[in-house]
């Protein structure tokens, strides 16, 4: 099965109504924004897009609106992982019959220190159930949220198992020695690291581009950088993701993008993540101003 997801791909945010039910509209604005000013796919329902705090009938709800309105599905990964692995299935199973791209798995997270037997007997279990829609699956390793990490062993051990379906791996860890050892696999599996500063790297072959979280915030920096190889360009864009560093990456991006587009309803997270801080806000969206200032002078 063959790989089409590739270069800058925004962990997109997802707006939150008033009672904290996932905002369509505003959610298919920001991901036609996004396609349209940068990015050349989306990560649906991930960490930014603060999957873990909605039902899997919501979850499945907001993939469905993208299908009902018609977004490009061959451009978006969905994250589908879950702590119960028939929730997981069933998430699955859904973003497959609906076309998406993608599915991006987390490790079921609440038990930590299981074995790689059962981490694999997870993905054999969803690779089982999707057989009929074969949708491909993508790695999500973030252990320092999810408390398990997709050893290398275990990816080698999965793509010898499962070659048409384990076609790649998001690395929020971090750890660019990682990122590099799972990239050095195999030419065909496909490296995802979470900043935007690799994007140079992957532009020489290294990794297949970045699934960031600020990129719904400097998108079109990561494209030059991405597409012409702009230094500069990527510069900026760092300098912006450095800006929420020791700070809520999640509030933080919605914060931002409520600057960026005049709506204060795109500042809302759900329960139990707090709205950034008057403090925090203040000086995020001084440092985006002046980056985006000197970009235009």
């Amino acid at each position: 099965m063959s790989k089409t997801l590739s270069g800058v791909i925004a962990a997109i945010a997802t707006p939150v109504t008033g009672a904290g039910a996932p905002d369509l509209p505003h959610a298919l604005k920001l991901a036609r924004h996004l396609l349209g000013n940068g990015c050349d796919g989306l990560n649906v329902l991930g960490t930014t897009g603060e999957a873990t705090s909605f039902s899997r009938e919501e979850r499945m709800a907001v993939m469905s609106g993208y299908k009902t309105e018609s977004l490009p599905l061959d451009r978006l990964m969905v994250g589908t992982g879950a702590a119960a692995v028939s929730d997981a299935i069933a998430l699955t199973r859904h973003a497959a019959e609906l076309g998406f791209a993608g599915a991006l798995l987390l490790p079921p997270f609440y038990y930590k220190g299981v074995p790689d037997d059962g981490l694999f007997a997870y993905i054999e279990a969803i690779v089982g159930a999707t057989a009929e829609r074969p949708i491909p699956l993508y790695l999500y390793h973030f252990p320092a949220m999810s408390g398990l990490p997709w050893q290398v062993a275990l990816i080698k051990r999965l793509l010898a198992a499962f070659p048409s379906r384990i076609v790649g791996l998001k690395d929020s860890s971090g750890d660019m020695a990682y990122a590099r050892s799972a990239a050095a696999i195999s030419p065909d599996f496909a490296v995802f690291p979470s900043t935007e500063a690799a994007l140079l790297d992957a532009r020489r072959g290294e990794f297949a581009g970045c699934i960031s979280a600020t990129a719904n915030c400097n998108a079109d920096l990561c494209a030059r950088a991405w597409h012409d190889g702009d230094a500069g360009a990527l510069e900026a864009a760092v300098t912006i993701r450095k800006l929420f560093d020791g700070k809520p990456l999640v509030s933080g991006v919605k914060a931002l993008l409520a600057h960026i587009h005049g709506d204060a309803d795109l500042a809302r997270v759900k329960p139990p993540l707090a709205a950034f801080s008057a403090a925090d806000r203040a000086a995020v969206i001084a440092g985006y101003d002046a980056v985006r200032t000197k970009r235009v002078a």
